[in-house]
């Protein structure tokens, strides 16, 4: 639905005799940079509360993680920062996290997708 909408907004454009130019990010190491904290107060704004929010945050918190090999274990390491990947809260969490950029943009059509960023002025 997105391609659609942005191949539209394209064809819109041309119609009306505009240059179109486009934009195409890939937010490098986006997943693992989400601040909690922040990521937190936009769901409370979003009017997540009481234990749906107890539960993201305890799903935030204190994760931890270490690698197994041939039954050698490495040092556990803990997370200030990022969302898990591969998980399918990931992505969502993460367009939680950047969806206000398309109000920082005048003039241009912003679609978002996990860590890609689509600009069409």
């Amino acid at each position: 639905m997105a391609l659609i909408d942005v191949m539209d907004a394209i064809y819109q454009q041309l119609d009306n005799g505009n240059v179109v130019v486009g934009i195409y990010l890939d937010l490098q190491k986006a997943f693992d940079t989400v601040d909690h904290s922040v990521l937190l107060a936009k769901l409370y704004n979003y009017g997540i509360r009481g234990n749906v929010y107890n539960w993201f945050k305890d799903y935030l918190y204190n994760r931890q993680q270490f690698v197994s090999i041939r039954g050698i274990n490495s040092d556990t390491a803990s997370f200030l920062y990022g969302v898990p990947q591969g998980s399918i809260l990931g992505p969502l969490l993460l367009l939680i996290y950047i969806n206000d950029i398309c109000s920082c943009v005048d003039d241009a059509t912003v679609k978002l997708f996990a860590d890609d960023i689509k600009f069409i002025c």
